[in-house]
C-alpha cells in the first residue's frame, strides 16, 4: 500500500512541475489520460531512481564530496531526462525540453514528493 502512495505522490509532484515548469509537457487529450500518464511515468521515474541513482552515487562519489551534494541537482535532471525518454519510447505523452527545464523540474519534484511524504506516517 505504501508503494501505491508513494507513486501518487511522485505523479503529483510530476503535475505539479508540468504546471510550474516550461518545457515539462504532458500532452494526453483528456484529464483520465493525463492521470495515467502521470502514474506511468511516477512509475518509470521510480524504477529509475531505484536502478540507476545508487550506481551514479557510487561512481560520483567525489563529486558528491567536491560539490556539497550540489552534483545531486544535476543527476536528478539527468534521470528526469532518461524518465522522459523512456516515456516517449513507450509511447507515453510526456516531454522534457532540455537540460534546464529538467533541472527546475527535479527541484520542483524532490521539493513537493518531500512535503507530501511528510503527510504519509511511517509504520517503523
Amino acid at each position: 500500500m505504501k508503494v501505491i502512495l508513494k507513486i501518487i505522490v511522485v505523479a503529483a509532484a510530476l503535475w505539479a512541475s508540468t504546471k510550474l515548469v516550461d518545457g515539462i509537457t504532458v500532452s494526453a487529450e483528456s484529464t483520465a489520460k493525463q492521470i495515467g500518464t502521470l502514474l506511468a511515468v511516477a512509475l518509470i521515474f521510480g524504477l529509475v531512481n531505484a536502478v540507476i541513482k545508487p550506481v551514479i552515487k557510487t561512481i560520483g562519489c567525489a563529486f558528491y564530496v567536491l560539490t556539497l551534494g550540489l552534483f545531486a541537482l544535476v543527476v536528478n535532471a539527468a534521470l528526469l531526462l532518461l524518465t522522459s525518454w523512456l516515456a516517449g519510447k513507450l509511447d507515453l505523452p510526456f516531454h522534457v525540453d532540455g537540460f534546464m527545464a529538467a533541472f527546475w523540474g527535479a527541484i520542483v519534484v524532490g521539493v513537493i514528493s518531500w512535503l507530501l511524504n511528510m503527510f504519509i506516517p511511517d509504520n517503523d
